[in-house]
């Protein structure tokens, strides 16, 4: 690459399933690097293994890079989504209703680029770089049996490579399925210069010769990869540590087709605390889990960017724009770097302090709308005193509605505990008073609340614990939260009252 070109990366998944933690950070480097660079980065989605595809997961993945913040230059977009992308071409998608897609170098779905690869895999059997193979799956089974037995490398015999014109005509001609395989010379050294792992080498001895085009038409990964990488001008392959063993496979068909190859750099393997891969088995792994458990999009992006990376200072809270000025890939690791949910929990609890009322409000209005209050999500005010209350007692926006549902809605039970701890055969009596005192406010604050329970405790001739216990139990339902006071502030002066009546007549003392 000469010095002079525009960096361009690319994010390339597989519409599979969910977006994983590690393509997040495949993503989020990538962006970075572009980012930092003045580059282009690209979104290309790489659906050609069709066995493996998940419906409506392309939809997920560009819904959850936007949640993510990683805004991509060129690739689809949902329609829908607001995106904005000056000076660039806009084009429908053919595969997928809602999509369009914005650039210059388009389609960047492989499923709608199945021509351009099939002219290129021509040149290549022209040029006898690749060739037709006709071999049955019976065959190349016993092939492969009979190398295990000889304790030899599995890889194919190169048998229909030494067939002629003729009989390849002849072949097509009858229609019989076929494959298309690179053709690797054996005693090569193949190198790879990679910004990460530095230089490694191949014997292309050890190298198969991969198959190109499968039986169904599709391309494999590692030609539409390389095509693809080439003509979208991509200067920068950023992925991760197991595309390591495919690329040799890449540096030979680039120099197959005499193109000159981009700058590889391989990103370490994403490990369990037990230094095993990260899996499923031993916790979550997509994306989507962590933001459906409330975890911050700025604390799981700062999270994932040090599974690698580490910007050499003390600093670990990072804004996106932190990262950007940060970033580089000469300070990747070459280690497996460990995902540490402690960590995790820690960024989440630390971004979420440095956020504004106003920013909490916000994603707690989301929350509310996707939840059971999403038909009477209380006014901006009313949220506002909420959190003011949560802050000092929630590590998630989440714990809100999750802890303290009392605030959206009066409780349908009584906490068993509590009632056998806290209420008494006077309890209701209490109650009764306490009710009264409270009718004689005319302008509720959190002091007049407090007053009115001390004139009631103090006319009573108990002690202000007999009263506080018994009125959280009964606006809430529960024995912990916010200051009491607070509570009754928040809910206003008949929601508390109301609230308080309806226990004295539902709530009966537990015998001990």
């Amino acid at each position: 690459m000469s010095i002079s070109e525009k960096i361009r990366v690319r994010f390339a998944p597989s519409p599979t399933g969910y977006l994983h933690v590690g393509g997040l950070r495949t993503a989020l480097y990538n962006y970075l690097f572009a980012r930092k660079n003045n580059g282009t980065f690209i979104l290309r989605i790489e659906d050609t293994d069709r066995a493996r595809y998940v419906d409506g997961a392309v939809e997920n993945l560009l819904k959850t890079l936007a949640w993510a913040g990683l805004d991509y230059d060129e690739g689809p977009v949902l329609s829908d989504s607001g995106f904005k992308m000056q000076d660039a071409k806009t084009s429908s998608s053919i595969n997928y209703p809602g999509v369009v897609q914005v650039g210059e170098y388009g389609s960047y779905i492989q499923s709608e680029r199945l021509e351009i690869y099939k002219e290129y895999v021509q040149q290549l059997i022209k040029k006898k770089k690749a060739y037709y193979c006709f071999c049955t799956a019976g065959r190349l089974e016993q092939l492969r049996d009979a190398q295990q037995k000889e304790k030899l490398q599995t890889k194919y015999d190169k048998q229909c490579l030494h067939l002629s014109a003729d009989e390849v005509q002849a072949m097509l001609q009858a229609n019989s399925p076929y494959v298309v395989r690179l053709n690797v010379e054996p005693n090569q050294t193949v190198i790879v210069n990679d910004l990460i792992r530095g230089k490694v080498e191949f014997d292309s001895t050890l190298i198969d010769d991969q198959v190109l085009i499968k039986s169904d038409g599709f391309p494999t990964y590692h030609l539409a990869n390389v095509v693809d990488d080439h003509f979208m001008k991509i200067t920068h392959v950023i992925r991760g540590e197991e595309w390591l063993p495919s690329t040799p496979k890449h540096v030979l068909l680039y120099d197959a087709f005499e193109w000159e190859k981009p700058v590889f750099a391989h990103l370490p393997l994403l490990l369990n605390p037990d230094k095993s891969k990260l899996s499923k088995r031993q916790g979550d792994v997509a994306v989507e889990d962590y933001k459906a458990k409330g975890y911050l999009k700025e604390a799981l992006v700062n999270f994932v960017a040090f599974l690698g990376w580490n910007p050499g200072t003390e600093q670990e809270l990072f804004s996106m724009n932190e990262l950007i000025e940060q970033f580089s890939l000469e300070k990747v690791h070459q280690a497996g770097a460990v995902f540490n949910l402690d960590k995790l929990n820690w960024l989440n609890f630390e971004h979420l302090r440095k956020k504004t009322d106003d920013e909490v409000l916000q994603v707690l209005k989301g929350l509310l709308a996707e939840s059971k209050y999403c038909n009477q999500v209380p006014n901006d005010a009313y949220l506002l005193l909420v959190i003011e209350a949560m802050r000092p007692r929630m590590s998630f926006v989440k714990d809100i509605i999750e802890q303290s549902s009392y605030f959206f809605e009066a409780p349908a039970s009584y906490d068993e505990e509590v009632i056998k701890k806290r209420w008494k055969e006077d309890t209701a009596d209490h109650l009764r008073r306490l009710v009264e005192e409270y009718a004689r406010i005319d302008a509720p604050t959190k002091e007049s609340f407090e007053q009115g329970l001390h004139k009631a405790a103090e006319a009573l001739g108990i002690g202000n614990g007999k009263l506080i216990h018994g009125v959280r139990l009964a606006v809430s339902g529960v024995g912990g939260g916010p200051g009491l006071y607070d509570i009754l502030h928040i809910l206003g002066k008949d929601e508390v009252m109301k609230r308080i009546e309806t226990a004295i007549k539902n709530v009966k003392p537990i015998l001990q």
